[in-house]
């Protein structure tokens, strides 16, 4: 349960002797998104609020609704459209909310081809990298970039609408996917396919075609090529050609439209297979108009200092998401028999490679990857962990009750989730401590961009500080977390400063004396403390720490 004084969490401390002026700032990161916690929605798989745009007809020879991908024992995937949208995600915004979110990552939402493709090698059950037969449910196909597809809308219920009710009626705020490096499957079919390898502008003009030729086939002097590379990427994917002129001008102006429509921050998918110079030409005319906004791109790649080009400001000052830091994460947590040090090295708190690691988004799973297979303590360790520690957490639809748990993409990853599991979901145990952590990080401004100040990472124990003295908020946070299976005790006395101390799991607080500054407490079986300490920071040692790592973040 939360402390009973949560107005205590966000008091400001501008005058009286509890705040100092002349004390330096100690801050993790002072960009405005890092107090958000990010649910990603794949919008097609997640809540069917309208059936009337599931355009079941749709795709003629090449059907585009509900292809099931058959396995063993029954189980099953799906490489169809499943009815999923913006009405759907919409009538759950307080279900989310209610979580602890305060942002919603949608997957894709440009239009996309009208029918299953019908080139490349066949998809099946638990195949990869292979586009035969499948559709555009994911949205990453996009044949229009600044049109929605007609699966997603509802009548009076656009983008525009769409995020504006999210942000009005639930304070959560819009995560837009974007993608620079492909389109549409675009050569390898029997016959041309409509939309597919076709990029068409705001007005609906066709403006480049592959015209289903393989890349070192176009032509450099054909207009409707110009936009392509003439070398391939990804399977069959159009490779878009990010030094073209018309190219950069089509997908940029594209990314402001969808900024004006309700997009407070972007996703970019790929990020790895664009180079520097275009994502610094995007960011650069994208902060001209909009300069707080913020972006975080996927480099699937666990090497930090490959991760970290993308952060630095001439390539952009984009964040990532934080690759490495998901690795230590399935270790973690999907083996009880694992140590907390082990997330020591991913955390990059002083001299590493990153432009600052407080603003990468951590995660342990998403759409692209096996998801999470941890048992249900599993999947609580781990939020009470992301929720806690530095970074932004994003957390994908149906981790909250283990769904789909340890499966791939076209294993279950991706399955339909669905009205009748977010019911289910409400009574879970994973989704009821996720709620309980979300809710504090949510109310405490030190979880969110706070100095982390590691005191003790080993076997089942972790215990760490956050600390923020920025702007009117001065807040140490003590965060207790165990892991293992039964009670352990705590005797912090490290930093530890005399005051009052307030949990923010239950109603209990605690007034530690100069005299005797330790805090002693039981921390239950794969649970967490949160303390808060309200004030300037009194004890020298842990200023001499703050200092360091600020001078070397």
């Amino acid at each position: 349960m939360l402390s009973c004084q949560p107005a205590d969490t966000q008091q400001k401390f501008n005058t009286g002797t509890d705040h100092n002026p002349s004390i330096q700032a100690f801050y993790g990161t002072k960009d405005p998104f890092a107090k958000e916690a990010v649910y990603f929605v794949m919008t097609d798989r997640f809540v069917d609020g309208d059936p009337t745009n599931n355009q079941e007809q749709q795709g003629g020879d090449w059907p585009t609704f509900d292809l099931p991908l058959n396995g063993d024992n029954g189980q099953v995937a799906n490489v169809g459209y499943l009815g999923g949208d913006l009405q759907g995600v919409l009538d759950n915004g307080q279900y989310i909310s209610d979580m602890g979110f305060t942002a919603v990552w949608l997957t894709p939402i440009l239009d996309n081809p009208d029918q299953a493709f019908s080139g490349g090698e066949p998809i099946e059950f638990g195949g990869a990298f292979k586009d035969g037969g499948k559709t555009g449910y994911h949205g990453y196909w996009a044949n229009n970039f600044y049109q929605i597809d007609e699966h997603y809308p509802s009548q009076h219920l656009g983008y525009k609408e769409y995020t504006q009710q999210m942000r009005d009626q639930f304070g959560l705020k819009s995560v837009f996917d974007i993608v620079a490096n492909h389109g549409s499957p675009s050569f390898d079919m029997p016959v041309d396919q409509p939309k597919f390898g076709e990029l068409y502008d705001i007005d609906g003009n066709l403006v480049a075609d592959h015209q289903n030729l393989k890349p070192e086939e176009l032509d450099i002097n054909n207009p409707l090529h110009k936009m392509f590379h003439t070398t391939p990427d990804i399977m069959q994917l159009s490779n878009l050609n990010d030094t073209a002129p018309a190219l950069q001008d089509y997908l940029i102006n594209s990314y402001l439209y969808w900024i004006e429509q309700g997009a407070d921050a972007f996703r970019i998918d790929t990020i790895k297979h664009v180079p520097h110079a275009f994502w610094r030409l995007m960011s650069d005319k994208v902060r001209a108009k909009h300069p707080d906004f913020f972006m975080f791109g996927e480099s699937f790649n666990h090497d930090a200092n490959f991760l970290a080009q993308h952060t630095l400001a001439k390539n952009g000052g984009i964040s990532v998401l934080d690759f490495v830091g998901k690795n230590a994460l399935v270790s973690t947590f999907e083996n009880p028999q694992s140590d907390f040090s082990e997330l020591v090295d991913y955390l990059h708190l002083t001299h590493g490679p990153y432009t600052n690691p407080y603003e990468l988004t951590t995660f342990y799973d998403n759409h692209d990857m096996p998801r999470l297979n941890a048992s249900d303590y599993g999947f609580i360790d781990a939020h009470n962990w992301l929720f806690t520690s530095r970074g932004i957490p994003v957390v994908y639809q149906g981790s909250e009750m283990g769904f789909m748990r340890g499966r791939a993409e076209h294993q279950g990853n991706r399955n339909y989730y669905g009205q009748g599991n977010i019911e289910l979901a409400k009574s879970h145990k994973i989704h009821k401590a996720l709620t309980d952590i979300a809710n504090v990080r949510k109310k405490v401004p030190a979880l969110q961009s706070g100095l982390q100040v590691n005191i003790e990472l080993a076997g089942n124990k972790a215990a760490f500080y956050r600390v923020l003295m920025l702007d009117g908020v001065s807040q140490t946070a003590l965060v207790l977390l165990n892991k293992g299976e039964q009670e352990t005790k705590f005797l912090v006395e490290k930093y530890m400063q005399e005051g009052k101390w307030v949990s923010q799991m239950s109603d209990d607080q605690v007034t530690i004396a100069k005299s005797n500054r330790q805090l002693n407490t039981q921390v239950a079986a794969h649970s967490v403390q949160v303390w808060l300490r309200q004030g300037d920071v009194s004890n020298q040692p842990l200023l001499k720490e703050l200092q360091r790592l600020m001078d070397n973040k």
